[in-house]
């Protein structure tokens, strides 16, 4: 953490020198000691602090200065840092004006010059501002800060992404007075949002995703131009197969395009995940699965998509949206599942406006006091409830079936009935959508009747089974009706090889119908979708890639 600032401002360069050296002498181990020699070229200076992050204690402006005098100056200071004290420097012929100052910009003292001896004149003055400073001051954020519009879906997608990757960031609302200071600070205005401020101070106007990851620290670039695997998606079996790959001494790539964890990752308690009596969530689980990479030294690229797959001999190439490629000995396809879309009148106009897919956790406290609805009734959509029960003031779980018995597990189900702010509506579907800007009510059809209900609704989290999203693989690749991953035995047809697979050799159990590109998770067909069993299948894939390469 820098020190906080000090910053005088004066335009007579031997008086500016030494009041710099009277504060340096006495503060100088704890602040940072900045001067300036005009009100313009200062407020530049608290601009450049403001974005930042910077912290300033006290302003000590010169009142006689041309062209922005201190009173001046210090009014238009308080808009950069409200919560700096402010101090006027003036001679005995000032005074009068300096009284009046304090009506003006709330002035906290002013000083006559000179100040002969320091010891008796300012330092007792400054040492009392400090410490009022000091117990008012909120501890600095020091990550990444992102200003935006509440309802705006961007907001919402930069939001989620820097949350499920695990960097710290601090949320403006675009309508606040902190916003607003930070917006002028930084030289943005309302047509840039989502504007983000990364440590350091740069600033990012409406990034994309890649240019993000860049900012914040992210690998976006492979460091080698072949490896012996590359792992497509960081879910439980890309993060699996990448651990056990690159702990056996394989050179490992993960490529992922959003963040690790995948949909267990946005869990906010898996309970019955080997290991973890207390329950984990499914963002701390991707943090230490990531770590996990890392210590072994399998790379980890951020926000890059894979959109091709090809043969060349023996390597397979792997094809990224940004138009490189990728080489290695064997690929794992563990690129899971997407939620499916509600069809719904009106939904898709307001997704990412009050609609979300999945249920980020940083959302909940947006919530609170709310009334909350969630689709679903499997695990996914309980945990959910669950999450959202501890803030929002009523959570409604819209169930299509007659039971949440059908999809979710029992020790779920005990939680929900327990906890009173839940209610299950079964045979529930929603029928429509609508809001001006964002969601504003639900239409609500009741399976058994067919009566139609509008409730008043802002929230809304849908989890309605998932489907693979495996048509950017193209024909090389042999999928189920559903566009599942034919792997192993499932390629074999009453024992006979199809067209599907080229070779003499029976595939492998998760291989798929390219050899050396192996499956592992929920893109499987019939794999079971469940986080353990998902990463047993990465686990697995790893073995089986080894029997492939020693079959050269």
């Amino acid at each position: 953490m820098s020190k906080p600032v000090l910053l005088t401002v004066d335009d007579d360069a031997s008086v500016s020198r030494a009041v710099a050296r009277d504060l340096r002498r006495r503060y100088g181990e704890g602040y940072r000691i900045l001067r300036a020699e005009s009100g313009p070229a200062a407020l530049e200076a608290l601009r450049e602090l403001a974005v930042r992050g910077e912290r300033v204690a006290v302003l000590l402006a010169d009142h006689r200065m041309p062209e922005m005098n201190g009173i001046e100056f210090l009014e238009r200071a308080m808009d950069v840092f409200p919560e700096a004290r402010r101090v006027l420097l003036t001679a005995y012929a000032d005074t009068e004006a300096a009284i009046q100052a304090i009506n003006v910009v709330d002035l906290d003292h002013y000083l006559l010059k000179p100040w002969d001896p320091p010891e008796e004149r300012l330092y007792p003055i400054l040492d009392d501002l400090l410490d009022d400073w000091a117990a008012a001051e909120r501890p600095p954020f020091e990550g990444a800060r992102v200003v935006g519009h509440r309802w705006s879906a961007r907001s919402h997608e930069i939001r989620d992404f820097l949350a499920r990757n695990g960097v710290p960031f601090e949320w403006l609302d675009a309508e606040g007075e902190e916003a607003e200071r930070l917006l002028a600070a930084a030289r943005a205005d309302a047509t840039e949002l989502p504007v983000v401020v990364v440590p350091g101070g740069e600033v990012l106007r409406a990034p994309t995703q890649r240019q993000l990851a860049e900012r914040v620290g992210l690998s976006v670039t492979a460091e080698l131009p072949f490896y012996d695997l590359v792992v497509v998606g960081g879910g439980p079996a890309g993060l699996g197969a990448a651990v056990y790959g690159a702990s056996e001494g394989l050179r490992t790539l993960l490529v992922e395009r959003a963040a690790t964890g995948g949909q267990a990752g946005q869990s906010s308690r898996i309970e019955n995940y080997l290991g973890f009596p207390a329950g984990i969530s499914g963002a701390q689980l991707a943090r230490r699965a990531s770590d996990q990479c890392r210590k072994f030294a399998a790379e980890i690229l951020a926000a890059n998509d894979v959109v091709g797959i090809a043969e060349r001999g023996a390597s397979r190439i792997l094809r990224l949206d940004n138009g490189s490629e990728l080489a290695a000995h064997a690929v794992v396809l563990a690129t899971g599942v997407d939620y499916n879309r509600l069809a719904a009148p009106g939904v898709e106009a307001l997704n990412g406006r009050g609609i979300y897919y999945g249920a980020a956790s940083h959302e909940a406290i947006n919530c609170k006091d709310e009334h909350v609805y969630v689709v679903g009734g499997a695990n996914s959509a309980g945990q959910a409830a669950v999450h959202f029960s501890r803030y929002a003031r009523a959570v409604t779980l819209l169930v299509r079936g007659d039971s949440l018995r059908r999809g979710m597990s029992h020790y779920l189900i005990e939680q929900i009935e327990q906890l009173e702010n839940i209610v299950a509506r079964t045979r529930t579907e929603v029928a429509g959508a609508s809001g001006q800007g964002h969601l504003e009510q639900l239409e609500l059809r009741d399976s058994r009747t067919g009566e139609v209900e509008t409730v008043d609704a802002n929230w809304l989290f849908v989890f309605i089974g998932a489907a693979p999203r495996t048509e950017w693989l193209g024909d090389r690749f042999a999928r189920d009706e559903r566009g599942f991953l034919l792997t192993g035995p499932d390629l074999l047809r009453d024992g006979k090889r199809p067209k599907a697979w080229p070779l003499e050799r029976d595939p492998y159990y998760l291989e798929s119908s390219v050899p050396g590109v192996f499956v592992a998770g929920d893109v499987r067909h019939r794999s079971i979708k469940r986080v353990a069993s998902a990463v047993g299948e990465g686990a697995m894939a790893v073995t089986l890639v080894h029997s492939y390469l020693e079959m050269g």
